[in-house]
């Protein structure tokens, strides 16, 4: 960016002052959302040359300016899109006027006027008077093209949210599914809660932590991978119904669907089981999807994925057969089929194998929503087994695009059972987890847990689902970035992942 378009915006700000004006403005009241000012041009019937009898207020950082003399031609953009202002020299006070010849691309005004439209049936604002809110030292990208390379739009959002309309149009969108998450839940009696975020045993997943120290109490503490154990503790309570939108952060890797910090769903419901998540999230996924509007079927790149319901329900041993072509429970059969695609696991449990298998032969063929349910019980440590069949656990996971979107089980609430399992689990860990049994939840399911049904949902994941974004970083206003090197008129360098595809996007257990 040349230093010369800055200096030369210092100086109209200089001007600015030295015409008494506060360059950096301060409150306006009444001012319209530009989305409802061309609704209001439309219900109001006005045509060319007409104008509105009553006033109205527009706001918004100025996209366009075309100056042609005694009159300007300025697009103001705010977060529901663009709105025309047109100023006339003859309509405006005269300090305003020199306000006006002073504006460049990027500063943000309001004006007041009345609504009409061009000879070209523009929709507009002319002004009768004008208020400078801020003036930007800084020129936006060349030409308002907007910002392009990736790792320049990750770490200068606020550029890329006011250059690239499609990328406001997604985050707007993220609120609208959250709150529609949210308002589903809720409508169906569930407590909206909040658990720790710093906890002194992580735990509800596999997965690496972040790890920090508390001074004052002397003691390490972990960034939180999963709320789930503290969730059923809730449970444990007398709480029934209960949710969580939570931070949860996890010290792997990077790469379009993993993002170190990110948003999960966790809701639980007692007296119930691994059904009732999949009615759950059927409806909650659908609720979304109406809010949004477009319809079921729905454009993701060059695929369509089809929402409509009732989402097939497919046991994982089925899917395992038809795809990989073995059955899980023969174990040589398996390893063999390992080994046929370079999985060489000799001293892996067969269940790791297995799912070694689902990853590579599976996963990848399922585009549509597809509940895979009926896990080996051995990748379950949370989860209640099948009463006919030990080997099998009550959970599923939500696929779509290839790609985890909720996982869910019917919860396990057999402290002895628990207990064991966890065992189990920590003793196939390894140190470097820093992994250790979390007493007091057992203890809690000592007191009683009723049984319950649980899912987590990757709200990340969904909004990228429902808006189309083919990355989980376009669904983030502020994913994680290298640090970038700081080099003499670099504009931006190549943003390399922090490592290989290791971090689970939604894993409950």
């Amino acid at each position: 960016m040349s230093d010369n378009l800055i200096e030369t915006r210092r100086q109209k700000l200089q001007q600015l002052r030295d015409l008494g004006i506060d360059p950096y403005g301060g409150r306006m009241d009444r001012i319209l959302p530009n989305r409802m000012l061309r609704e209001k041009v439309e219900r109001l019937k006005i045509e060319a040359g007409q104008t509105s009898e009553v006033k109205n207020r527009v706001a918004g950082r100025i996209v366009l300016l075309r100056n042609i003399g005694k009159l300007i031609f300025i697009t103001l953009r705010d977060s529901t899109g663009d709105f025309q202002l047109g100023l006339s020299k003859s309509m405006l006070p005269e300090n305003e006027w020199k306000i006006a010849k002073l504006l460049d691309l990027s500063d943000i005004v309001v004006a007041d006027g009345h609504l009409g439209r061009t000879k070209t049936n523009e929709p507009t604002l002319w002004a009768e008077h004008l208020h400078l809110q801020c003036k930007a030292l800084r020129p936006p990208p060349e030409k308002w093209h907007g910002l392009s390379d990736p790792d320049i739009r990750y770490r200068q959002r606020y550029v890329d949210l006011f250059t690239n309309p499609e990328v406001m149009r997604t985050f707007r969108q993220r609120v609208l599914i959250l709150n529609t998450v949210r308002e589903y839940l809720v409508e169906r009696s569930f407590l909206e809660v909040e658990t720790p975020t710093l906890q002194p045993i992580y735990g509800g997943a596999a997965a690496r932590p972040f790890t920090t120290h508390h001074n004052t109490l002397d003691i390490d503490l972990f960034l939180r991978i999963s709320p789930e154990l503290y969730l059923k503790r809730l449970l444990v309570g007398g709480m029934e119904r209960v949710f969580e939108f939570s931070r949860n952060f996890r010290n792997e890797g990077i790469d379009t669907r993993h993002n170190p910090e990110f948003t999960l769903l966790e809701a639980y419901q007692a007296y119930g089981d691994y059904n009732d998540m999949m009615d759950l999230a059927e409806g909650l996924v659908t609720c979304c999807i109406d809010r949004l509007g477009g319809g079921m079927v729905r454009k993701y790149g060059e695929k369509e994925i089809d929402f409509t319901v009732p989402w097939p329900r497919r046991k994982y041993a089925d899917l395992v057969k038809e795809f990989a072509g073995v059955d899980m429970w023969d174990s040589a059969a398996v390893r063999a089929k390992a080994a046929s695609i370079g999985i060489e696991k000799k001293h892996a449990a067969e269940a790791v194998l297995i799912a070694d298998l689902y990853d590579h032969f599976v996963e990848p063929n399922l585009l549509n929503p597809t509940f895979v349910m009926d896990w080996p019980a051995d990748l379950c440590p949370l989860t209640r087994r099948d009463p006919s069949d030990p080997r099998i656990a009550q959970r599923f996971e939500l696929i779509v695009n290839g790609m985890e979107l909720a996982n869910a089980y019917t919860e396990l609430n057999d402290p002895a059972v628990q207990e064991a399992t966890l065992r189990k689990q920590l003793a196939g860990q390894g140190d470097e987890t820093m992994a250790v049994m979390d007493e007091d939840f057992i203890q809690a399911l000592e007191y009683g847990m009723p049984p319950a049904g649980g899912i987590g949902m990757g709200l990340d994941r969904l909004v990228m689902l429902l808006t189309g974004n083919p990355s989980i970083r376009e669904t983030i206003l502020f994913p994680l970035q290298r640090p970038k090197a700081r080099v003499p008129g670099e504009q931006g360098g190549a943003d390399s992942p922090a490592g290989p595809d290791t971090a689970p996007g939604v894993t409950k257990s």
